[in-house]
């Protein structure tokens, strides 16, 4: 007789949002559709659009499936909220200006069966040709640290060991996680085949501000995990920069370091994950919770 086959391990999807009416049905609409068993961990922080009430009107149509919270802050908060109120095994993070290939998940989990940490390919969908810009990448043993937390799962145990996401950083805190978890002994397991979708910044303004705050919390990590230009692929960095868009791009981000230089000071290495009460509560409340205002 062949081996049984177990169940399919539970897989907690976190989304932190903020002012994404225009996307959100989209990404919810994409996760519907992936293979089950999976839940929906949804943090609001603070929507001043139709984002929460979006949340919880799929909540009641979709009983079981989404929870949804509201809570202040930066991301690495928000989705230290949403890993705390998750039940799987496993939590996969998205961001709610995204929206998910159909075997996304399928993908993520085959990739977990056999890694701790399992990243995703992200592909910009939008006009500008900004959106088709690398990122720039960070090195640590051997593993590019910087696939982002839009379509990045973790073993929700070793997440809560790493001690989560540094609330601390105003950009950057999935790169601080990711460069923790491969110091302590961590493998990164890329799937090109689990694919998430990223609408690109509707302005160029709007894609510089970003930059300038990707570049602030670049000088973050530097602060906390000390000098790591000797891990950037500094040449690949600037024979990279193709055209005024991409400079443009550097220039900002290096305003933004220097910015930290001169208005920041030392983040200290601890970093611990503690569950907040408000989190614990919301689990007893039950799938829809709002924060106080």
């Amino acid at each position: 007789m062949g081996s049984e086959v177990g169940p399919k391990p539970l897989i907690s999807v976190v989304t932190t949002v903020r002012n994404e009416e225009a996307h959100l049905p989209q990404l919810l609409e994409s996760l519907l559709v992936q293979e089950p068993p999976f839940e929906i961990v949804l943090v609001d922080s603070e929507s001043r659009d139709r984002t929460y009430e979006i949340g919880a009107e799929f909540a009641r149509n979709h009983p079981g499936l989404l929870q949804i919270v509201e809570r202040s802050g930066s991301r690495g908060i928000g989705r230290n909220e949403g890993v705390a109120l998750a039940r799987g095994e496993f939590v996969a993070f998205i961001d709610g200006d995204c929206f998910a290939d159909s075997q996304w998940l399928r993908r993520i989990r085959e990739g977990l069966e056999t890694s701790p940490i399992v990243a995703g390919r992200t592909i910009t969908v939008g006009r500008p040709r900004y959106g088709r810009l690398e990122r720039v990448e960070l090195y640590q043993s051997g593993f590019d640290v910087t696939f982002p937390s839009c379509n990045l799962a973790y073993r929700r145990a070793l997440f809560r060991e790493l001690g989560g996401f540094d609330a601390r950083f105003i950009t950057a805190e999935d790169i601080d996680l990711n460069l923790r978890a491969v110091v302590a002994g961590a493998a990164i397991q890329y799937r090109p085949e689990a694919i998430v979708y990223h609408h690109v910044r509707a302005t160029f303004l709007r894609f510089l501000y970003q930059a300038f705050w990707n570049g602030y919390g670049r000088k973050q990590l530097t602060e906390k995990h000390g000098n790591l230009w000797g891990r950037y692929r500094v040449r690949a960095l600037i024979t990279g920069q193709r055209g005024l868009v991409a400079w443009a791009r550097l220039t900002a981000a290096l305003s933004g370091y220097v910015t930290r230089i001169v208005t920041g000071r030392n983040l200290p290495p601890a970093n611990r994950f503690e569950p907040t009460p408000a989190a614990a509560a919301d689990r007893a409340d039950g799938p829809a919770s709002r924060g106080p205002r």
